[in-house]
């Protein structure tokens, strides 16, 4: 016995679904990461900037006291993120553990000084502030040189502009590669009802009338893809949480808050524009021109 054809069509539809909210979930979920990589594109190039910073070199003689004062300087300044104190053993530890033999046996004493390793606030990592910066370390009595990477500082100011612009143009071009994705899927699936959008115009449906189930349905497509890309993007993210760390804080809902909100309307926004232009191409043409 043969399946009854509203069956066979209920289930052409059903498959019409799901592949169009599988489409539109999968370049949702990639629209939704290109915006995640955009709003912390400037959190990455701070955490870069940040992990950069001086060595202040003290003085031999210089007294627990004033290591405690220049520590509590340090921390009140407006510039420095955070500071660590190195004395001469543990210099000298960690130097034999990175040369993995002991020098200061072959040597006889221990020739490095007591240290500071300072970390600066991104917006402090200019050249002209580094500058600045240097001297005012100089002039702490118990000081007595400054070290930093001023080249690879200097690079990387240079290669964060750079990429700014690029990862500008570059998302501009895949918005609207993404976009122009999710239009086709709409349009693919409406192309395959045309003759139903002309069935109801011959019995005299208005243009209204017959726009509107499609439109419904567009909706719920950008909704149903919008919170599958959602669920997909947050589940990725909360799973590789310990290897975006500093870049991307799952915690920090001010950030992925909007761009989860900005999914959902672009995907519901999409969906409804493509599917408004796809109707009502197919109610323009004549029932001659639907074969092509």
């Amino acid at each position: 016995m043969k399946t009854p054809k509203p069956r066979k069509l209920k289930k052409r539809v059903f498959r019409s679904w799901i592949t169009s909210t599988v489409s539109i979930s999968l370049v949702l979920v990639m629209l939704g990461a290109l915006l995640l990589i955009l709003v912390n594109a400037g959190r990455l190039s701070d955490y870069v900037r940040e992990q950069i910073g001086f060595t202040l070199v003290l003085h031999e003689d210089v007294r627990e006291v004033d290591v405690i004062r220049l520590e509590k300087v340090l921390a009140a300044t407006d510039y420095v993120k955070s500071t660590r104190y190195i004395d001469k053993e543990t210099a000298a530890r960690e130097l034999t553990d990175e040369l993995g033999e002991d020098f200061s046996g072959f040597l006889g004493y221990n020739p490095l000084f007591a240290s500071f390793d300072v970390k600066l606030f991104a917006p402090y990592t200019s050249a002209d502030s580094l500058l600045l910066i240097e001297k005012e370390f100089l002039e702490f009595p118990q000081v007595k040189e400054v070290y930093y990477q001023k080249d690879l500082l200097a690079v990387i100011n240079e290669n964060v502009s750079k990429i700014s612009i690029f990862l500008l143009i570059a998302s501009g071009l895949t918005g609207f590669i993404f976009m122009s994705l999710i239009n086709n899927t709409i349009r693919i699936s409406i192309y395959s009802e045309r003759f139903t959008i002309n069935t109801m115009q011959l019995v005299g449906a208005a243009r209204s009338f017959v726009r509107k189930p499609f439109l419904r349905r567009g909706l719920l497509l950008g909704i149903y893809g919008a919170l599958a890309a959602n669920t997909l993007l947050i589940s990725t993210v909360f799973v590789f949480r310990n290897e975006l760390g500093g870049i991307v804080d799952v915690a920090d809902l001010k950030i992925l808050g909007p761009v989860f909100l900005l999914v959902i309307l672009l995907g519901v926004a999409i969906s409804y524009i493509s599917t408004w232009f796809a109707v009502n191409k197919f109610l323009k043409m004549k029932f001659d021109e639907l074969f092509y």
